[in-house]
């Protein structure tokens, strides 16, 4: 299993990155292609529409968020193991456009992929 790093999409690549890939649903504002340097875009994983407006970003709501977005990456099997096996094969770094670093989809997404990895 390769190393799965979680880093916002607007910072600039770095060697080391492994294969970069997008996990957000929706385009991050204000950023080209070329400047997010992706190797894949996984909008299937990202939290529904719902969900995110639902969260709206409050760190408060957090724990609630996981529990969610949790019950939806495993209604969306197909989808999680298509990411999985890229990170069975190669490091990745997860790529997110929200503020915050450690309340944002990317570190539950992480959570989930290494707990599944081997399975």
């Amino acid at each position: 299993m390769g190393r799965i790093g979680v880093r916002r999409v607007y910072e600039s690549p770095v060697p080391g990155d492994g294969r970069r890939l997008l996990v957000d649903r929706l385009w991050p504002r204000g950023l080209s292609k070329d400047a997010a340097a992706l190797d894949g875009w996984y909008k299937e994983v990202a939290p529904s529409d719902a969900l995110r407006r639902w969260y709206g970003h409050d760190p408060h709501r957090f724990p609630e968020f996981r529990r969610r977005y949790r019950a939806e990456l495993r209604a969306a099997k197909d989808s999680v193991e298509a990411l999985l096996q890229e990170v069975r094969r190669a490091d990745v770094v997860l790529l997110y456009a929200a503020h915050d670093a450690e309340h944002n989809n990317a570190v539950v997404l992480r959570e989930y992929l290494k707990e599944h990895a081997h399975a």
